[in-house]
C-alpha cells in the first residue's frame, strides 16, 4: 500500500485519547480506557522503524463468537482502535466516518495476536489509515481500511465534559 505524507508534524505517542482536550478525563473508551471495568484495554506503542503503531494482545472467553474464536464485532473493534491511533500521529481527534473489514481468517481466542495499524494518506481533514489483526505466525487474519475526519472536540463532545 502506498502512503502520502502531509506537512503536519508526527507525534510518537498514542496513550488513550491523549489530546489536551481529553487528557482531562478519565478514560473509559471500550478498547484502550484503562478506567473502563468492562472494556479491553488495550495498549498500543509506537514502532518508529516500521513507522506503525503496534498492540499485542489475547482476547478472552467473554469475546466469543463462533466456538473458540472472537465476534465479529470485537475484531473490527480493534481494527478501528488501531486505526484511530494513527491520527496521534498528526496531532489531531478524528472520527470514523467509514471502515471495511476483510475477515480472512478466524481470529481465534486465548492465543497471541497482534494488530498493526498506519496512515495511508492524509488530504485536508480527511485521514485514510490501515490495519491488520495478524497470529503468532505473522498470517493475517483480518485487515480494514477507514476514512477518518478531523474534528473540533471541545464543539463535539464538550457538553459531555466534567468541568
Amino acid at each position: 500500500m502506498t502512503r502520502t505524507q502531509s506537512k503536519s508534524p508526527k507525534q510518537k505517542s498514542a496513550h488513550g485519547h491523549g489530546t489536551a482536550f481529553v487528557r482531562l478525563q478519565k478514560n473509559y473508551c471500550f478498547a484502550c480506557g484503562k478506567h473502563n471495568p468492562d472494556g479491553m484495554r488495550l495498549r498500543f506503542t509506537y514502532d518508529e522503524d516500521r513507522d506503525m503503531f503496534v498492540c499485542r494482545f489475547r482476547l478472552g472467553k467473554r469475546f466469543t463468537g463462533p466456538p473458540g474464536h472472537s465476534h465479529g464485532g470485537i475484531i473490527a473493534t480493534i481494527l478501528d482502535e488501531a486505526m484511530g491511533k494513527v491520527n496521534k500521529l498528526r496531532h489531531v481527534v478524528a472520527v470514523t466516518v467509514e471502515m471495511t473489514v476483510n475477515y480472512l481468517k478466524p481470529v481465534p481466542l486465548n492465543k497471541p495476536l497482534r494488530v498493526e495499524s498506519r496512515e495511508e494518506s492524509v488530504h485536508g481533514r480527511k485521514h485514510t489509515n490501515v490495519a491488520e489483526i495478524l497470529n503468532q505466525k505473522g498470517e493475517v487474519l483480518a485487515r480494514s481500511r477507514g476514512l477518518f475526519i478531523a474534528i473540533d472536540p471541545e464543539k463535539m463532545f464538550g457538553k459531555f465534559v466534567e468541568r
